[in-house]
């Protein structure tokens, strides 16, 4: 990452990835639930659901809606994760392709 000063601060560029920049385990993961976390709350916003609607459409407690909403879904596996935009009216596509690096990535795209 490169760093230059603005104004007297120090400033990093970020990598794309905060949870890779704080130098977190699984970063790429933590990245992908973040993403669909945040589509899941876009779906809620944009259906006017209360979070029991939500949650009744999704097969979660009303609880773990709001957790979701407040940003903790490291409970929640990203199949579940998945469920839940399925529920929600979303169509999820998985597409691989081979890449020339020796390890692959995931990420996570919007149509």
């Amino acid at each position: 990452m490169t760093k230059r000063i603005v104004a007297g601060v120090e400033i990093e560029a970020s990598s794309g990835n905060v949870f890779a920049d704080l130098g977190l385990p699984d970063a790429e993961k933590l990245q992908i639930k973040s993403g669909l976390t945040t589509e899941i709350a876009k779906a809620i916003r944009e259906r006017g659901l209360t979070q029991v609607e939500a949650a009744q459409r999704m097969g979660l407690t009303q609880p773990k809606v709001s957790s979701l909403l407040r940003g903790e879904f490291s409970n929640l596996s990203e199949r579940k994760l998945m469920d839940c935009l399925n529920r929600l009216g979303y169509d999820i596509e998985i597409r691989l392709r081979k890449t020339p690096e020796t390890v692959g990535h995931l990420m996570l795209t919007h149509a």
